[in-house]
């Protein structure tokens, strides 16, 4: 059996937001354009990944880990809400996903201004899944795995991790 230090957990779990963002930009360049949420996903997974890189240059400190946890739960709840959004479990943020109120006592003018700001992709469709499962679904669980390895890496223990 090997085993990972808490220093080295937290990297980990820095490179792999570091990953969900790389994977976010090669989907966009592919033509895959985010929404609005899926914009806002991605702050965390930043922030998780430069307190990874923190880590590594700074060492283990439990402030350090505290914030990674504190990144990584966020952007769990960021993508479990949009997941939510796009099964219609809950509504998402209005002009993200579509309908605008008041339609019918907006000017021409009030109408095409509002036009001008919707979002070219809604929050509430799903564009790609793999599994039946969408990009903020498994944005979610991968978010949910690196929550999980902050909160060892806070802890400051060490973990067993596989058979060599």
């Amino acid at each position: 059996m090997f085993e990972f230090t808490h220093k080295q957990i937290g990297m980990l779990a820095g490179a792999g937001s570091a990953a969900l963002l790389a994977a976010a930009f090669v989907f966009q360049s592919i033509g895959y354009a985010p929404c609005e949420l899926c914009i806002m996903q991605r702050w965390p997974h930043l922030a998780a990944a430069v307190i990874g890189g923190l880590m590594a240059v700074l060492g283990w400190k439990r402030w350090l880990a505290l914030l990674g946890l504190v990144a990584a739960a966020t952007a769990l709840g960021l993508a479990t809400y949009h997941a939510g959004v796009e099964m219609k479990l809950w509504l998402g943020p209005q002009h993200c996903s579509g309908g605008v109120s008041g339609l019918a006592s907006m000017s021409t003018q009030d109408l095409l201004s509002a036009l001008e700001k919707a979002p070219v992709v809604r929050c509430d469709e799903v564009s790609w899944k793999l599994f039946g499962i969408s990009m903020a679904g498994w944005n979610a669980i991968c978010s949910a795995v690196l929550t999980a390895f902050w909160a060892a890496c806070a802890r400051g223990r060490r973990r067993v991790v596989g058979t060599a």
